[in-house]
């Protein structure tokens, strides 16, 4: 079958269904703890994504022409394309890790429908093409991820978080639509090559269109996780079961930028807005700057690992946002597709780091620094996995997280920001301390005590193996991952 036979929004559907037969099963059989089923169904969900995202990708879909559904609120591209393989990605290990850590556990059903109805949020935002299907999408990956991080509804720390998360996301979500209604109302369209044509008329609204856009940039920043609206993340991150704590730091993250990307490149072109005083570009930048940086220095104070990884995502998600900060450089198409290859790399090291301490709170060893001490004599292969993460996700060169951050560092260079690229490094550096905090507190540390684990879960651990696999090997096989990006990207600049 070709490719153009397929539905353009295939992969949507996979997941659609394959949450569908989650609840269904459920809903045949209500009493049944069945985890070989319920996480199998997601698995193999995500797994089909993924192998028609890749195989779309392969028939060059989207790559030169991108296919509209749905009467244009739908696109499918290159850019759509990367972002789906990388939330399946997240999913398919995140569904794989929480067969053995929901072991015991009630709502299992639910657990995973969520899970797959989030994806499908998270990649519909990533083919949105209105600010209307936008919105739409970002609540469908909103709203079951609150669920989801409340999960564990008998600790209180998970309640707590889920209540804050869906509070602080329910004002983020009302700034969100205010700003799309402010851009609706002076350019009067929502889709967004519509609104980008009405821009440059809408220079007796060159005000409200400034605030809708700020507004609009507001929504993003809440669900990357952006400074000032990170405040949500370290409490969910750390209340959540750490599974979804991969997924919202990771996928939703990338589902996030994958959306900020399109409709600030799409709708608001800068050559435009700036010559009525609506510079978004400077906004951005202030915004990667203090993020990264603020995320970084938090991330190094604290005593807790799975605290000090959520402040960690607050810092990559700095770096991400150089993609649009280095705009208007000439250097577009590359500084974009260097943030969609940092994101990628990053949904398999960041969700490898989330999915190691999965594994150490299903031992039930404790969360602070001190409670690794010693763990390599126990758990060597995960230990080795973690040293991955941890010295990727600084830079160093042992996984694909090196060669991504030079990418986007050097894109930023060739942009002329090269300030942006050296705020960049410098707090790259300050990340290798408390990353290498826990890979001395892994192999070199005793432990306090006597230290013991329970077993080798083995859905945990294949989770875990994936991720640490797929790190390394991005590494020297960067180079067709960096071309994909790279001609993705360039579709929005056409």
């Amino acid at each position: 079958m070709a490719a153009f036979e397929l539905p353009a929004i295939s992969p949507q559907l996979v997941l659609g269904l394959t949450a569908l037969a989650v609840l269904a099963y459920d809903s045949v059989y209500p009493e049944s703890d069945n985890r070989n089923v319920l996480a199998g169904l997601t698995t193999i969900g995500a797994l089909a994504t993924i192998g028609v995202t890749v195989f779309f990708l392969a028939e060059g879909v989207g790559l030169e022409r991108p296919l509209e559904a749905i009467g244009g609120q739908i696109v499918v591209d290159g850019m759509s394309l990367f972002f789906t393989f990388v939330i399946a990605s997240v999913v398919a290990m995140v569904s794989v890790a929480s067969y053995d850590y929901l072991r015991g556990h009630e709502y299992q059903a639910e657990y995973y429908g969520l899970v797959l109805m989030a994806a499908l949020g998270m990649t519909l935002m990533a083919s949105a093409n209105s600010l209307a299907t936008a919105f739409v999408a970002l609540e469908l990956a909103s709203l079951p991820s609150y669920a989801l991080v409340s999960f564990l509804k008998r600790d209180q720390g998970s309640v707590e978080a889920g209540l804050k998360y869906f509070l602080i996301g329910a004002l983020s979500s009302a700034i969100f639509a205010y700003g799309i209604s402010l851009v609706y109302g002076a350019t009067g369209s929502l889709m967004l090559a519509d609104v980008a044509a009405a821009v440059a008329d809408a220079s007796a609204f060159a005000g409200l269109l400034g605030v809708g856009v700020l507004m609009v940039l507001g929504g993003f920043a809440f669900k990357t996780a952006s400074v000032p609206f990170h405040f949500w993340a370290p409490e969910a991150y750390e209340g959540a079961p750490a599974p979804i704590s991969a997924l919202i730091s990771s996928a939703s993250k990338a589902a996030g930028f994958v959306l900020a990307f399109r409709v600030f490149v799409e709708a608001f072109p800068i050559a435009d807005l700036a010559g009525m005083g609506v510079d978004w570009v400077i906004a951005v930048q202030i915004l990667a700057v203090v993020t990264m940086t603020l995320g970084n220095f938090a991330a190094a104070t604290q005593d807790r690992v799975k605290r000090m990884l959520a402040y960690s995502s607050i810092g990559h998600a700095g770096y991400a946002l150089i993609g649009l900060a280095a705009l208007t450089g000439g250097n577009d198409s590359i500084v974009l597709g260097a943030s969609m290859m940092h994101l990628l790399v990053y949904g398999f090291m960041n969700t490898g780091a989330f999915l190691f301490v999965a594994l150490v709170e299903y031992w039930g060893i404790g969360r602070t620094f001190e409670d690794y001490n010693g763990l390599a004599t126990q758990a060597p292969v995960a230990s080795v996995a973690m040293t991955i993460f941890m010295f990727s996700l600084a830079g160093l060169p042992i996984g694909g997280g090196f060669i991504s951050k030079y990418f986007l560092f050097l894109g930023a260079v060739g942009a002329g920001f090269w300030w942006l690229a050296a705020v960049g490094a410098v707090n790259s550096a300050l990340s290798l301390y408390y990353y290498s905090r826990v890979v001395k507190a892994l192999w070199i540390e005793e432990p306090a005590g006597d230290l013991t684990v329970d077993g080798y879960p083995t859905g945990l651990y294949v989770a875990l193996l994936v991720a640490a696999i797929g790190t390394v090997v991005l590494l020297p096989l960067f180079q067709p991952v960096a071309e994909t990006a790279v001609q993705a990207a360039n579709v929005l600049f056409a």
